[in-house]
C-alpha cells in the first residue's frame, strides 16, 4: 500500500507548498478535487483542459517532486433535479482530464435525485416507510441514476477511466447495498471509494463492509470519526446540525486514531481485511478535522498509517505438495 491525500486537507495552503508538505510527511500519492462540492484551490480544472501550458506547470511541479496523482475527485450531485447539470460538467471533465494524465480513477458520489418528476430538490430516503417512500426510489433507481450511471459508464470506459464512488449520507449509494445494486446494474466500470468514517456514523462496520465488497473496491480513504454518545443515546446518528458546533453533534470528523474504538489496532486490522478484499493500492487521507492544525493532524495521521500500513507483498506461499 502507499501513502495519498486529498489536497483539499491542505486546501489552506498554495498549490506547490501543499506539494512540498506532501513530501516532508512522506505523502507519495495526491488526490485532486476538481469542483463540484469543493472549491477546488488546487486545480483550475477549465483552465487544464484548455491551456497545454497550465497543464504542463502542474504536471511538472507534481513530477518533479517524485509525487504521483492516483485520482481526481468530482464529488457533487449530477443528479440534482435543479443543478445536476453543473455536476455531470464536472465529473465528465475530471474523466477528460484523468485520460489525458493516464490517471485510471475518479472519485465521485453516486448523486441523489429528487422524489419525483418536477421536485427542486433532492430527496434522501432512509425509511421503508410510509409506503410512498417505494415509489420514490423506484423512480430515483430506474427512472433517473441508472440510465445516468450506464451512459457515464460509457463514457469513462471510452477513456480508460474507472470510477470510485464514495457511499455517503444523503446519497443514493450511501453503503454497501446501495452500491452493489448499481456495480451490479452498471458493471465493473463501478466500484466502491471506501471511507471508512460514513459507515461508522450510519452504525456500519468498515471492517465487515470490506467483506461485503470483495473486490469491488477501486479507491480508499483513510478517515476517522467520533460519535458523541451523550448525542447518540439521546437522538441517534441522523443529525443536521452544523459542523461549526461540534459540541452538538451526534459525530464529528477527526483525525486518524481518534475516533474508532481500538486506535491503531483497529486500522491495522482494516488494513489487513482491505488486502484480503484484493485493495493493495493508495491510502488516501482526507482530513477534516476541525479541531487540530491540518499539517499536524495529517504528520499523526501518517505516523499511525506507517505503523500499521502493509507495503511489501505478502512472503507467505502454500507449502509444495
Amino acid at each position: 500500500m502507499q501513502l495519498g491525500m486529498v489536497t483539499d486537507s491542505l486546501g489552506h495552503l498554495p498549490f506547490e507548498e501543499m506539494l512540498d508538505v506532501c513530501v516532508e510527511l512522506g505523502i507519495t500519492h495526491v488526490e485532486l478535487p476538481v469542483g463540484g462540492w469543493s472549491t477546488a484551490p488546487h486545480c483550475d480544472l477549465e483552465q487544464l483542459l484548455s491551456d497545454p501550458a497550465a497543464l504542463d506547470r502542474f504536471t511538472t511541479a507534481i513530477r518533479d517532486r517524485g509525487l504521483v496523482i492516483s485520482a481526481f475527485n468530482a464529488n457533487g450531485n449530477q443528479l440534482h433535479p435543479v443543478t445536476g447539470a453543473e455536476g455531470d460538467r464536472v465529473l465528465r471533465g475530471a474523466v477528460e482530464l484523468a485520460h489525458r494524465l493516464e490517471v485510471d480513477t475518479v472519485v465521485c458520489m453516486s448523486g441523489l435525485p429528487g422524489g419525483a418528476p418536477g421536485d427542486r430538490t433532492p430527496n434522501w430516503v432512509t425509511t421503508s416507510w410510509p409506503p410512498e417512500t417505494q415509489a420514490v426510489l423506484e423512480y430515483q433507481w430506474n427512472d433517473v441514476a441508472l440510465p445516468y450511471w450506464e451512459e457515464m459508464a460509457r463514457f469513462g470506459a471510452g477513456r480508460g477511466v474507472r470510477f470510485a464512488v464514495e457511499m455517503h449520507g444523503a446519497q443514493l449509494v450511501h453503503g454497501a447495498r446501495t452500491l452493489l445494486r448499481l456495480r451490479e446494474a452498471i458493471g465493473p466500470q463501478i466500484g466502491a471509494n471506501l471511507d471508512p468514517s460514513h459507515p461508522m456514523w450510519q452504525g456500519a462496520d468498515p471492517r465487515a463492509l470490506i467483506g461485503a465488497l470483495d473486490g469491488a473496491i477501486h479507491h480508499v480513504h483513510a478517515k476517522d470519526v467520533r460519535l458523541n454518545p451523550r448525542i447518540v443515546e439521546v437522538d441517534g446518528v441522523l443529525d443536521t446540525t452544523p459542523v461549526d458546533r461540534p459540541q452538538d453533534r451526534a459525530w464529528n470528523f477527526v483525525t486518524l486514531g481518534l475516533g474508532a474504538e481500538g486506535g491503531a489496532r483497529f486500522w491495522g486490522q482494516l488494513l489487513s481485511d482491505l488486502r484480503a478484499a484484493g485493495y493493495d493500492g493508495v491510502l488516501s487521507i482526507e482530513h477534516e478535522d476541525i479541531h487540530i492544525d491540518a499539517v499536524e493532524g495529517l504528520r499523526q495521521t501518517v505516523a499511525l498509517l506507517v505503523g500499521v500500513m502493509p507495503v511489501a507483498a505478502p512472503s507467505w506461499r502454500p507449502a509444495a505438495i
